[in-house]
């Protein structure tokens, strides 16, 4: 795997203090942000909710789900979905097309965790001017999982508004934790300082910021996992999306011929849906 490449380092202190995971979605994100046509602060803020998917998705077994949802003051919502083996989405519903993603006061950040297909367990935290998605990502750990942490989020954006670098990390503080390791870790992320700031000035390669944050303190790294986006669409499902349609209706295309342009939001890929898919879904609920 190239330096460059979009991935997830996971470490653990060897005092047992604390577990480190470090996130580079530059390429993943920038993708996602172009496919949902968006630019300059909205799509940081997208950049940003998708490194927390990511982030949240690598704290939990290996094939669970999260979607991680902001939602701001004026109803504009985004969407980090990261699956198993590092597959992510993303979307953007802008409300206003002029003022984009508001971040901060009035916004809700939602963070959904799907262990089971049909069982799916959320959070809902508000958001705040000091804090954005990150500040709100923090006080769902605490306050729905019961884990205290670290942590920063940062996706900066080039001359042109497209998505330059996005990086993110969480410090999880183990049971074991005391004091002196505490102010240590507390040491090492201040010196780090403001993320967005580090990664102008030292890149996005993982590796750079795990170094910074673990400093001189013994480590054992655990494992590295690559990130990707991967939709998972397909013209199955855009059949399935029309299945919502009554019999009466699915008749009545029969009839006409009429064929349906289905798109996923996720990464615009149209899909038809004609004459032949209708029959089908007929035949499936017994023409009814």
């Amino acid at each position: 795997m190239t330096d460059t490449a979009d991935r997830v380092l996971r470490a653990m202190t060897d005092d047992g203090s604390f577990r480190v995971l470090v996130a580079r979605t530059t390429d993943t994100a920038r993708r996602i942000a172009e496919l949902q046509q968006v630019e300059g602060v909205s799509a940081s803020c997208l950049g940003e909710v998708i490194t927390a998917s990511v982030l949240v998705r690598e704290t939990m077994a290996p094939g669970n789900r999260v979607q991680v949802l902001f939602t701001d003051k004026i109803g504009t919502r985004l969407v980090g979905d990261a699956n198993a083996e590092g597959a992510t989405r993303g979307l953007a519903q802008v409300t206003d097309e002029v003022l984009g993603v508001l971040p901060g006061d009035g916004g809700i950040l939602q963070v959904v965790r799907i262990v089971r297909p049909g069982q799916p367990h959320q959070g809902y935290v508000e958001t705040t001017d000091e804090g954005g998605v990150a500040g709100a990502l923090h006080t769902y750990f605490l306050q729905s999982e019961q884990v205290e942490t670290r942590l920063a989020l940062a996706a900066t954006t080039a001359g042109d508004g497209t998505i330059e670098k996005s990086v993110g990390f969480v410090v999880q503080l183990l049971p074991e934790v005391t004091e002196p390791p505490l102010a240590h870790m507390e040491a090492r992320i201040a010196t780090l300082g403001d993320l967005a700031a580090f990664v102008s000035a030292h890149g996005d390669d993982p590796e750079t910021l795990l170094a910074a944050l673990m400093g001189d303190m013994e480590h054992t790294r655990l494992a590295e996992s690559g990130i990707a986006f991967v939709c998972g669409c397909g013209r199955e499902r855009a059949v399935g999306a029309a299945s919502t349609l009554g019999a009466e209706e699915l008749r009545e295309l029969i009839e006409t011929g009429e064929q349906l342009a289905i798109s996923c939001d996720y990464c615009r890929t149209k899909y038809t849906v004609g004459p032949d898919d209708y029959r089908r879904i007929l035949d499936q609920h017994g023409g009814s």
